[in-house]
Protein backbone atom coordinates (compact mmCIF):
# COMPACT_ATOMS: atom_id res chain seq x y z
CA UNK A 1 0.00 0.00 0.00
CA UNK A 2 0.95 3.64 -1.13
CA UNK A 3 2.62 5.79 2.26
CA UNK A 4 2.80 9.47 2.63
CA UNK A 5 5.06 10.23 4.25
CA UNK A 6 6.15 13.48 6.02
CA UNK A 7 8.47 16.04 4.13
CA UNK A 8 11.15 17.28 6.58
CA UNK A 9 14.10 19.39 5.45
CA UNK A 10 13.82 18.92 2.31
CA UNK A 11 12.95 14.89 2.06
CA UNK A 12 10.03 12.64 2.24
CA UNK A 13 10.96 10.82 6.26
CA UNK A 14 8.88 8.60 7.78
CA UNK A 15 10.25 9.91 11.63
CA UNK A 16 8.74 7.76 14.50
CA UNK A 17 5.16 8.16 14.75
CA UNK A 18 3.84 4.51 14.49
CA UNK A 19 -0.10 5.17 13.67
CA UNK A 20 -1.40 5.66 10.09
CA UNK A 21 -4.26 7.12 8.30
CA UNK A 22 -6.50 5.36 6.00
CA UNK A 23 -6.67 8.11 2.98
CA UNK A 24 -9.48 6.88 0.45
CA UNK A 25 -10.82 7.39 -3.13
CA UNK A 26 -14.04 8.81 -2.64
CA UNK A 27 -15.10 7.50 -5.89
CA UNK A 28 -15.22 4.23 -5.37
CA UNK A 29 -14.77 3.98 -1.48
CA UNK A 30 -11.78 2.29 -1.07
CA UNK A 31 -8.76 2.89 0.63
CA UNK A 32 -5.87 3.73 -1.74
CA UNK A 33 -2.97 4.92 1.37
CA UNK A 34 -2.15 5.92 4.53
CA UNK A 35 -0.52 8.91 5.69
CA UNK A 36 2.18 8.61 8.32
CA UNK A 37 0.83 10.23 11.45
CA UNK A 38 3.40 12.09 13.41
CA UNK A 39 3.76 12.89 17.22
CA UNK A 40 4.85 15.77 19.42
CA UNK A 41 9.00 14.30 18.86
CA UNK A 42 8.14 14.34 14.86
CA UNK A 43 6.84 18.18 15.42
CA UNK A 44 10.01 18.93 17.02
CA UNK A 45 12.03 17.80 14.44
CA UNK A 46 10.37 19.77 11.78
CA UNK A 47 10.76 22.64 14.20
CA UNK A 48 14.29 21.95 14.53
CA UNK A 49 14.80 21.82 10.51
CA UNK A 50 13.20 25.59 10.13
CA UNK A 51 14.55 26.95 12.94
CA UNK A 52 17.82 26.14 11.89
CA UNK A 53 17.03 27.29 8.24
CA UNK A 54 15.16 30.06 9.42
CA UNK A 55 18.29 32.76 9.57
CA UNK A 56 19.98 32.34 6.65
CA UNK A 57 16.65 32.14 4.62
CA UNK A 58 15.73 35.89 6.32
CA UNK A 59 19.31 37.09 5.52
CA UNK A 60 18.22 36.44 1.83
CA UNK A 61 17.54 39.76 0.40
CA UNK A 62 13.71 40.15 -0.88
CA UNK A 63 14.29 39.95 -4.44
CA UNK A 64 16.17 36.91 -4.33
CA UNK A 65 13.36 35.22 -1.89
CA UNK A 66 10.32 36.87 -4.93
CA UNK A 67 12.43 34.94 -7.58
CA UNK A 68 12.12 31.55 -5.74
CA UNK A 69 8.87 32.39 -6.04
CA UNK A 70 8.69 32.84 -9.11
CA UNK A 71 9.98 29.27 -9.93
CA UNK A 72 7.61 28.06 -7.58
CA UNK A 73 4.79 29.69 -9.58
CA UNK A 74 6.16 28.31 -13.10
CA UNK A 75 6.28 25.23 -11.57
CA UNK A 76 3.13 25.35 -10.31
CA UNK A 77 1.74 26.03 -13.84
CA UNK A 78 4.41 23.14 -15.19
CA UNK A 79 2.83 20.36 -13.05
CA UNK A 80 -1.11 22.10 -12.82
CA UNK A 81 -2.68 18.57 -14.18
CA UNK A 82 -0.79 16.12 -12.24
CA UNK A 83 -1.78 18.59 -9.10
CA UNK A 84 -5.51 18.14 -10.38
CA UNK A 85 -5.83 14.98 -10.80
CA UNK A 86 -3.74 14.42 -7.35
CA UNK A 87 -6.21 16.45 -5.60
CA UNK A 88 -9.62 15.13 -6.85
CA UNK A 89 -8.44 11.53 -6.12
CA UNK A 90 -8.13 12.20 -2.34
CA UNK A 91 -10.74 14.91 -2.35
CA UNK A 92 -13.17 13.93 -4.79
CA UNK A 93 -13.97 17.50 -6.30
CA UNK A 94 -14.32 17.37 -10.26
CA UNK A 95 -10.77 17.51 -11.82
CA UNK A 96 -11.69 21.28 -13.28
CA UNK A 97 -12.69 22.26 -9.57
CA UNK A 98 -9.04 20.78 -8.34
CA UNK A 99 -7.65 23.43 -11.20
CA UNK A 100 -8.90 26.22 -9.56
CA UNK A 101 -8.10 25.08 -6.29
CA UNK A 102 -4.83 25.52 -7.27
CA UNK A 103 -5.19 27.90 -9.50
CA UNK A 104 -6.57 30.63 -6.48
CA UNK A 105 -3.44 29.29 -4.45
CA UNK A 106 -1.14 30.36 -7.32
CA UNK A 107 -2.48 33.47 -7.60
CA UNK A 108 -1.30 34.59 -3.64
CA UNK A 109 2.06 33.18 -4.38
CA UNK A 110 1.92 35.63 -7.53
CA UNK A 111 1.01 38.49 -5.09
CA UNK A 112 4.04 37.20 -2.80
CA UNK A 113 6.17 37.35 -5.78
CA UNK A 114 5.70 41.36 -5.07
CA UNK A 115 7.37 41.44 -1.38
CA UNK A 116 10.33 43.83 -2.15
CA UNK A 117 7.59 46.30 -2.31
CA UNK A 118 5.44 45.02 0.24
CA UNK A 119 8.10 44.95 2.93
CA UNK A 120 9.02 48.41 2.53
CA UNK A 121 8.74 50.29 5.72
CA UNK A 122 8.31 53.76 6.51
CA UNK A 123 10.79 56.66 6.83
CA UNK A 124 10.51 60.33 8.59
CA UNK A 125 13.51 62.41 7.73
CA UNK A 126 14.31 65.43 10.39
CA UNK A 127 11.19 64.59 12.95
CA UNK A 128 13.84 66.17 15.56
CA UNK A 129 16.83 68.12 15.44
CA UNK A 130 18.95 65.99 13.32
CA UNK A 131 16.94 62.87 14.11
CA UNK A 132 15.20 60.69 11.49
CA UNK A 133 12.84 57.94 12.17
CA UNK A 134 11.96 54.90 10.11
CA UNK A 135 10.32 51.21 10.20
CA UNK A 136 11.44 47.57 8.67
CA UNK A 137 9.06 44.78 8.92
CA UNK A 138 10.76 41.80 9.56
CA UNK A 139 9.90 37.87 9.79
CA UNK A 140 8.53 36.65 13.03
CA UNK A 141 10.43 33.08 12.56
CA UNK A 142 9.41 29.53 12.69
CA UNK A 143 5.54 29.71 11.59
CA UNK A 144 2.78 27.09 11.27
CA UNK A 145 -0.49 26.01 9.81
CA UNK A 146 -3.32 23.91 10.14
CA UNK A 147 -4.96 23.62 7.32
CA UNK A 148 -8.73 21.39 6.11
CA UNK A 149 -9.48 18.79 3.69
CA UNK A 150 -11.71 20.88 1.20
CA UNK A 151 -8.94 23.05 -0.16
CA UNK A 152 -5.52 21.10 0.25
CA UNK A 153 -3.62 23.30 -2.29
CA UNK A 154 -5.10 26.67 -2.08
CA UNK A 155 -5.87 26.84 1.79
CA UNK A 156 -1.58 25.86 2.39
CA UNK A 157 -0.20 28.23 -0.74
CA UNK A 158 -2.68 31.30 0.94
CA UNK A 159 -0.12 30.88 4.14
CA UNK A 160 3.06 29.78 3.46
CA UNK A 161 3.22 31.81 0.05
CA UNK A 162 3.08 35.08 2.64
CA UNK A 163 4.92 33.96 5.36
CA UNK A 164 8.04 32.36 3.60
CA UNK A 165 8.20 35.53 1.64
CA UNK A 166 8.74 37.35 4.35
CA UNK A 167 11.66 35.63 5.96
CA UNK A 168 9.79 32.96 7.73
CA UNK A 169 10.26 28.99 7.51
CA UNK A 170 6.77 26.89 7.87
CA UNK A 171 5.96 23.92 9.30
CA UNK A 172 2.60 22.79 7.83
CA UNK A 173 -0.02 20.09 9.19
CA UNK A 174 -2.23 19.41 6.35
CA UNK A 175 -5.82 17.54 6.72
CA UNK A 176 -5.12 13.96 7.21
CA UNK A 177 -7.82 13.40 4.72
CA UNK A 178 -6.24 14.53 1.24
CA UNK A 179 -2.19 14.93 2.41
CA UNK A 180 -0.24 14.26 -0.91
CA UNK A 181 -0.64 17.30 -2.54
CA UNK A 182 0.54 19.35 0.20
CA UNK A 183 3.47 17.16 0.23
CA UNK A 184 3.96 17.73 -3.38
CA UNK A 185 3.94 21.57 -3.12
CA UNK A 186 6.59 20.97 -0.71
CA UNK A 187 8.60 19.67 -3.06
CA UNK A 188 8.02 21.55 -5.65
CA UNK A 189 9.39 24.38 -3.70
CA UNK A 190 12.40 22.73 -2.91
CA UNK A 191 12.61 22.14 -6.45
CA UNK A 192 12.46 25.92 -7.31
CA UNK A 193 15.39 26.95 -5.20
CA UNK A 194 14.48 27.05 -1.36
CA UNK A 195 16.96 25.28 0.94
CA UNK A 196 16.08 22.85 2.97
CA UNK A 197 13.95 23.48 5.94
CA UNK A 198 11.73 26.33 4.61
CA UNK A 199 8.84 24.36 3.80
CA UNK A 200 8.38 21.36 5.63
CA UNK A 201 4.88 18.91 6.22
CA UNK A 202 4.00 17.08 9.21
CA UNK A 203 0.89 14.48 9.13
CA UNK A 204 -0.94 14.50 12.24
CA UNK A 205 -4.30 14.65 14.10
CA UNK A 206 -4.93 15.93 17.53
CA UNK A 207 -1.38 15.34 18.99
CA UNK A 208 0.43 17.45 16.27
CA UNK A 209 -1.72 20.24 16.89
CA UNK A 210 -1.22 20.28 19.91
CA UNK A 211 1.76 20.28 19.65
CA UNK A 212 2.59 22.80 17.24
CA UNK A 213 0.09 25.40 19.96
CA UNK A 214 2.52 24.74 22.62
CA UNK A 215 5.53 24.65 21.03
CA UNK A 216 7.96 27.88 22.32
CA UNK A 217 9.91 28.31 18.82
CA UNK A 218 6.66 28.39 16.69
CA UNK A 219 5.98 32.35 16.91
CA UNK A 220 2.83 32.12 15.07
CA UNK A 221 -0.24 29.70 13.93
CA UNK A 222 -2.91 30.25 10.88
CA UNK A 223 -5.41 27.72 11.12
CA UNK A 224 -8.88 26.79 8.92
CA UNK A 225 -11.46 24.31 10.04
CA UNK A 226 -14.73 24.31 12.07
CA UNK A 227 -15.47 26.83 14.33
CA UNK A 228 -15.45 25.54 17.70
CA UNK A 229 -11.85 23.99 16.77
CA UNK A 230 -10.80 27.52 15.29
CA UNK A 231 -11.87 29.14 18.64
CA UNK A 232 -9.27 26.21 20.32
CA UNK A 233 -6.51 26.99 18.43
CA UNK A 234 -7.17 30.89 18.81
CA UNK A 235 -7.32 30.67 22.95
CA UNK A 236 -4.70 28.02 23.12
CA UNK A 237 -2.19 29.20 20.63
CA UNK A 238 -2.84 33.08 21.92
CA UNK A 239 -2.23 31.91 25.86
CA UNK A 240 1.29 30.74 24.61
CA UNK A 241 2.13 33.31 23.54
CA UNK A 242 1.77 33.01 19.50
CA UNK A 243 0.18 35.47 17.03
CA UNK A 244 -3.04 33.08 15.76
CA UNK A 245 -5.32 34.36 12.90
CA UNK A 246 -8.21 30.75 12.99
CA UNK A 247 -10.97 31.13 10.23
CA UNK A 248 -14.03 29.07 11.19
CA UNK A 249 -17.36 28.05 9.52
CA UNK A 250 -19.78 29.79 7.75
CA UNK A 251 -23.58 29.87 6.57
CA UNK A 252 -23.56 31.83 4.04
CA UNK A 253 -26.82 33.74 2.78
CA UNK A 254 -27.91 35.01 -1.06
CA UNK A 255 -30.88 37.89 -0.65
CA UNK A 256 -32.93 37.91 -3.87
CA UNK A 257 -34.73 41.16 -4.61
CA UNK A 258 -37.84 41.45 -6.45
CA UNK A 259 -35.68 43.30 -8.89
CA UNK A 260 -33.04 40.67 -9.24
CA UNK A 261 -32.65 38.95 -12.76
CA UNK A 262 -33.59 35.99 -11.34
CA UNK A 263 -32.57 33.67 -14.65
CA UNK A 264 -28.95 34.79 -13.83
CA UNK A 265 -29.88 34.86 -9.87
CA UNK A 266 -30.53 31.09 -10.19
CA UNK A 267 -27.72 29.95 -12.35
CA UNK A 268 -25.29 31.80 -9.94
CA UNK A 269 -27.31 30.07 -6.99
CA UNK A 270 -27.05 26.97 -8.40
CA UNK A 271 -23.47 27.09 -8.60
CA UNK A 272 -22.52 28.44 -5.59
CA UNK A 273 -25.07 26.30 -3.51
CA UNK A 274 -24.12 23.00 -5.28
CA UNK A 275 -20.48 23.54 -6.71
CA UNK A 276 -18.01 21.19 -5.08
CA UNK A 277 -20.46 19.29 -3.10
CA UNK A 278 -20.57 22.34 -0.83
CA UNK A 279 -17.67 21.76 0.71
CA UNK A 280 -16.91 25.22 0.61
CA UNK A 281 -16.70 27.85 3.55
CA UNK A 282 -17.84 30.68 0.60
CA UNK A 283 -20.49 28.11 -0.66
CA UNK A 284 -24.05 29.86 -0.54
CA UNK A 285 -26.23 27.15 1.34
CA UNK A 286 -29.02 30.10 2.01
CA UNK A 287 -31.39 31.75 -0.33
CA UNK A 288 -33.49 34.81 1.01
CA UNK A 289 -36.22 35.60 -1.79
CA UNK A 290 -38.02 38.32 -0.74
CA UNK A 291 -41.81 38.61 -1.18
CA UNK A 292 -43.78 35.79 -2.00
CA UNK A 293 -43.65 36.43 -5.67
CA UNK A 294 -39.76 36.36 -5.77
CA UNK A 295 -39.65 33.44 -3.73
CA UNK A 296 -42.27 31.41 -5.72
CA UNK A 297 -40.57 32.20 -8.70
CA UNK A 298 -36.77 31.15 -7.50
CA UNK A 299 -38.41 28.07 -5.79
CA UNK A 300 -39.79 27.10 -9.48
CA UNK A 301 -37.24 27.84 -11.16
CA UNK A 302 -34.41 26.82 -8.82
CA UNK A 303 -36.08 23.10 -8.60
CA UNK A 304 -36.13 22.75 -12.37
CA UNK A 305 -32.30 24.11 -12.19
CA UNK A 306 -31.13 21.94 -9.61
CA UNK A 307 -32.67 18.43 -11.58
CA UNK A 308 -30.23 19.11 -14.44
CA UNK A 309 -27.30 18.60 -12.12
CA UNK A 310 -24.97 15.43 -13.04
CA UNK A 311 -23.26 14.07 -10.42
CA UNK A 312 -20.12 11.73 -11.61
CA UNK A 313 -16.84 10.96 -10.56
CA UNK A 314 -14.21 13.42 -10.58
CA UNK A 315 -12.81 12.49 -13.23
CA UNK A 316 -15.93 13.16 -15.43
CA UNK A 317 -15.80 16.12 -17.35
CA UNK A 318 -19.53 16.92 -17.84
CA UNK A 319 -19.95 15.94 -14.05
CA UNK A 320 -21.39 19.24 -11.97
CA UNK A 321 -20.10 18.24 -8.54
CA UNK A 322 -18.44 14.50 -7.48
CA UNK A 323 -18.37 12.56 -4.31
CA UNK A 324 -18.12 14.21 -0.55
CA UNK A 325 -14.69 13.93 1.03
CA UNK A 326 -15.46 10.53 3.05
CA UNK A 327 -18.51 7.72 3.94
CA UNK A 328 -18.67 10.07 8.03
CA UNK A 329 -18.99 12.97 6.08
CA UNK A 330 -22.18 11.78 3.50
CA UNK A 331 -23.83 10.31 7.11
CA UNK A 332 -23.39 14.35 8.85
CA UNK A 333 -25.16 15.90 5.53
CA UNK A 334 -28.10 13.04 5.86
CA UNK A 335 -28.52 13.69 9.05
CA UNK A 336 -28.85 17.22 8.74
CA UNK A 337 -31.56 16.64 5.86
CA UNK A 338 -33.18 14.40 8.44
CA UNK A 339 -33.23 17.22 10.47
CA UNK A 340 -34.86 19.47 8.76
CA UNK A 341 -37.38 17.11 7.57
CA UNK A 342 -37.96 16.92 11.04
CA UNK A 343 -37.89 20.22 11.92
CA UNK A 344 -40.87 21.14 9.43
CA UNK A 345 -39.03 22.59 6.58
CA UNK A 346 -40.20 21.34 3.06
CA UNK A 347 -37.70 19.17 1.30
CA UNK A 348 -38.03 19.32 -2.57
CA UNK A 349 -35.36 17.34 -3.59
CA UNK A 350 -33.90 14.94 -1.63
CA UNK A 351 -30.21 13.57 -2.38
CA UNK A 352 -29.84 10.74 0.21
CA UNK A 353 -29.61 7.51 -0.67
CA UNK A 354 -27.83 8.01 -4.46
CA UNK A 355 -25.88 5.98 -5.75
CA UNK A 356 -23.78 6.00 -8.99
CA UNK A 357 -23.60 2.62 -11.27
CA UNK A 358 -20.23 1.32 -11.25
CA UNK A 359 -19.25 3.31 -8.06
CA UNK A 360 -21.76 2.19 -5.43
CA UNK A 361 -19.57 2.44 -2.50
CA UNK A 362 -18.20 5.56 -3.70
CA UNK A 363 -19.09 8.90 -1.62
CA UNK A 364 -21.82 10.49 -3.85
CA UNK A 365 -24.78 11.91 -2.08
CA UNK A 366 -27.46 13.66 -4.44
CA UNK A 367 -28.46 17.79 -4.38
CA UNK A 368 -31.18 18.37 -2.08
CA UNK A 369 -33.55 21.48 -1.52
CA UNK A 370 -35.63 22.81 1.26
CA UNK A 371 -38.15 25.28 1.54
CA UNK A 372 -40.31 27.29 3.79
CA UNK A 373 -36.85 27.10 6.41
CA UNK A 374 -37.26 29.49 9.53
CA UNK A 375 -34.54 30.97 11.73
CA UNK A 376 -35.50 29.54 14.46
CA UNK A 377 -34.04 25.30 13.11
CA UNK A 378 -30.99 23.66 14.16
CA UNK A 379 -30.65 22.83 10.69
CA UNK A 380 -30.57 26.62 9.38
CA UNK A 381 -28.13 27.66 12.59
CA UNK A 382 -25.30 25.27 11.71
CA UNK A 383 -23.11 24.68 8.98
CA UNK A 384 -24.25 21.45 6.63
CA UNK A 385 -21.32 21.85 4.49
CA UNK A 386 -22.69 19.85 1.78
CA UNK A 387 -24.90 20.20 -1.19
CA UNK A 388 -27.97 21.38 0.36
CA UNK A 389 -29.67 24.45 -0.62
CA UNK A 390 -31.96 25.81 2.16
CA UNK A 391 -34.78 28.94 0.99
CA UNK A 392 -35.61 31.34 4.01
CA UNK A 393 -38.48 33.44 2.81
CA UNK A 394 -38.72 36.93 3.80
CA UNK A 395 -41.42 40.00 3.50
CA UNK A 396 -39.02 42.65 3.11
CA UNK A 397 -35.76 43.65 2.56
CA UNK A 398 -35.15 44.47 6.44
CA UNK A 399 -35.93 41.41 7.47
CA UNK A 400 -33.96 39.33 4.39
CA UNK A 401 -31.07 41.54 5.46
CA UNK A 402 -30.95 40.87 9.40
CA UNK A 403 -30.73 36.70 8.77
CA UNK A 404 -27.10 37.40 7.76
CA UNK A 405 -26.49 40.37 10.16
CA UNK A 406 -27.77 38.25 13.33
CA UNK A 407 -26.48 34.67 12.15
CA UNK A 408 -23.29 33.32 14.38
CA UNK A 409 -21.09 33.33 11.38
CA UNK A 410 -19.97 35.73 9.38
CA UNK A 411 -17.99 34.84 6.41
CA UNK A 412 -19.50 35.57 3.55
CA UNK A 413 -22.71 37.27 2.11
CA UNK A 414 -24.53 38.28 -1.51
CA UNK A 415 -27.23 40.32 -2.75
CA UNK A 416 -28.97 39.58 -5.99
CA UNK A 417 -30.34 43.22 -7.35
CA UNK A 418 -30.27 45.93 -10.20
CA UNK A 419 -30.68 48.71 -7.85
CA UNK A 420 -27.12 50.10 -7.24
CA UNK A 421 -28.54 52.49 -3.69
CA UNK A 422 -30.17 49.50 -2.08
CA UNK A 423 -26.69 47.29 -3.10
CA UNK A 424 -24.39 50.18 -1.82
CA UNK A 425 -26.68 50.84 1.60
CA UNK A 426 -26.13 46.64 2.34
CA UNK A 427 -22.93 46.06 1.90
CA UNK A 428 -22.70 49.13 4.52
CA UNK A 429 -24.45 48.07 6.92
CA UNK A 430 -24.58 43.94 6.67
CA UNK A 431 -22.91 42.53 9.94
CA UNK A 432 -20.65 40.21 7.48
CA UNK A 433 -16.94 40.27 6.55
CA UNK A 434 -17.23 39.57 2.69
CA UNK A 435 -19.72 41.02 0.67
CA UNK A 436 -20.81 40.13 -3.13
CA UNK A 437 -22.85 42.34 -5.24
CA UNK A 438 -24.34 39.76 -7.98
CA UNK A 439 -21.66 38.18 -7.26
CA UNK A 440 -22.56 34.49 -5.03
CA UNK A 441 -19.19 33.66 -4.11
CA UNK A 442 -17.41 36.92 -3.50
CA UNK A 443 -13.43 35.60 -2.53
CA UNK A 444 -11.51 38.41 -2.53
CA UNK A 445 -8.56 38.10 -5.10
CA UNK A 446 -5.25 37.53 -3.68
CA UNK A 447 -4.07 41.46 -3.21
CA UNK A 448 -7.33 41.90 -1.36
CA UNK A 449 -7.63 39.97 1.97
CA UNK A 450 -9.91 36.99 3.03
CA UNK A 451 -11.96 36.92 6.62
CA UNK A 452 -14.91 36.67 7.74
CA UNK A 453 -16.61 38.11 11.32
CA UNK A 454 -18.27 36.70 14.31
CA UNK A 455 -17.54 32.96 14.55
CA UNK A 456 -16.37 32.71 11.00
CA UNK A 457 -12.76 34.12 12.23
CA UNK A 458 -10.67 34.19 15.48
CA UNK A 459 -8.13 37.08 15.59
CA UNK A 460 -7.30 40.23 14.31
CA UNK A 461 -5.54 40.06 11.25
CA UNK A 462 -7.29 38.19 7.94
CA UNK A 463 -5.61 35.94 5.27
CA UNK A 464 -3.27 37.30 2.23
CA UNK A 465 -3.47 40.61 0.83
CA UNK A 466 -1.50 43.48 3.09
CA UNK A 467 -3.06 41.77 6.00
CA UNK A 468 -0.64 38.40 5.39
CA UNK A 469 1.98 40.55 4.81
CA UNK A 470 0.85 42.02 8.21
CA UNK A 471 0.06 38.83 10.53
CA UNK A 472 3.59 37.25 9.27
CA UNK A 473 5.84 40.06 10.66
CA UNK A 474 6.53 42.45 13.26
CA UNK A 475 7.30 45.96 12.71
CA UNK A 476 10.32 47.64 14.12
CA UNK A 477 10.90 51.09 14.62
CA UNK A 478 14.18 52.59 14.88
CA UNK A 479 14.70 56.55 16.28
CA UNK A 480 18.62 57.99 14.83
CA UNK A 481 20.86 60.67 15.14
CA UNK A 482 24.39 60.91 13.95
CA UNK A 483 26.16 63.73 16.22
CA UNK A 484 27.84 66.27 14.66
CA UNK A 485 30.64 66.58 17.02
CA UNK A 486 29.42 68.61 19.83
CA UNK A 487 28.16 66.93 23.48
CA UNK A 488 24.84 67.57 24.70
CA UNK A 489 24.21 67.77 28.59
CA UNK A 490 22.67 64.61 29.97
CA UNK A 491 19.20 64.57 29.83
CA UNK A 492 16.78 63.02 32.48
CA UNK A 493 13.17 63.52 30.68
CA UNK A 494 11.77 61.60 28.08
CA UNK A 495 12.68 62.27 24.72
CA UNK A 496 10.40 65.09 22.43
CA UNK A 497 10.14 66.69 19.17
CA UNK A 498 10.32 70.39 20.52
Amino acid sequence: MREILHFVNGERVALTGQRRSDIFNPNTGQVQAQAALGTADDLGTAVAAARAAQPGWAATNPQKRARVLFNFKQLLEDNMDELAELLSSEHGKVVADSRGDVQRGLEVIEFACGIPHLLKGEYTENAGGGIDVYSMRQPLGVCAGITPFNFPAMIPMWMFGVAIACGNTFILKPSEKDPSVPVRLAELMMEAGAPAGVLNVVHGDKEVVDAILHHPDISAVSFVGSSDIAQYVYATGTANGKRVQAMGGAKNHGIILPDADMEQTVKDMVGAAYGSAGERCMALPVAVPVGKKTADTFVEMMTEEVGKLNIGVSTDPDAHYGPVVSAAHRQRIEQYIAMGVEEGASLLIDGRGMTLQGHEEGFFIGPSLFDNVKPDMQSYRDEIFGPVLQVVRAETAEEAIALPSNHQYGNGVAIFTRDGNAAREFARNVNVGMVGINVPIPVPVSYHTFGGWKRSAFGDINQHGPEGVRFWTKVKTVTQRWPSGSVSDQSFIIPTMQ
